[in-house]
């Protein structure tokens, strides 16, 4: 009989919607580290709060809300996250199809969650710093800064004021400078 995917593999990759890579060895211990600094976590259920993580004596609820192949959607806390899961030699291949597609000079600014937008603070053809404010995203109540990942030029704005976006809608395209 054939070993799992699990059985044969020693580490997998996380990787987020914002082109972070976070390793984790198998099998998975109830520790996390965070720089060089390991701390202990627990994965509980109870019928009140269903699963969720015990770190630093606190409960941060976590829930799958969708999964398709190897790409899932969480709720953590209350926060949505998105990420596949990558094996080493997945990971092998999406670097060298990256390399074969080109680098774009066109980087991409997406909706981290559904919500309305409040204002847009650049306008098209101007000139933006990596970390500056491009527009106001109104989620749950609260507005949240979206800024630039890069320098560069605003090339087109998707959206307007008081448009409903959904999670990861393309908002502004920037060419990197």
């Amino acid at each position: 009989m054939p070993k799992s995917l699990l059985q044969r593999v020693s580490k997998l990759y996380a990787n987020t919607s914002g082109k972070n890579k976070y390793a984790f060895s198998l099998p998975i211990e109830d520790k996390i580290k965070v720089g060089r600094t390991a701390f202990d976590i627990k994965l509980k259920e109870d019928d009140k709060l269903g699963t969720y993580i015990l770190w630093k004596n606190r409960k941060y609820p976590v829930e799958v809300i969708s999964q398709k192949n190897n790409k899932f959607e969480i709720l953590f806390n209350g926060v949505s996250y998105t990420y596949t899961i990558e094996t080493p030699i997945s990971m092998k291949r999406l670097k060298f199809l990256s390399r074969k597609k080109g680098a774009s000079d066109i980087e991409t600014i997406s909706a981290p969650m559904p919500g309305k937008i409040v204002d847009i603070l650049v306008q098209e053809n101007a000139e933006v710093r990596k970390g500056e404010a491009v527009l106001i995203l109104e989620a749950m109540k609260m507005q949240n800064e979206i800024q630039s990942l890069v320098d560069g030029k605003i090339v087109s704005i998707r959206v307007r004021p008081n448009d409903n976006v959904m999670k990861d809608e393309l908002l502004i395209e920037i060419k990197k400078s």
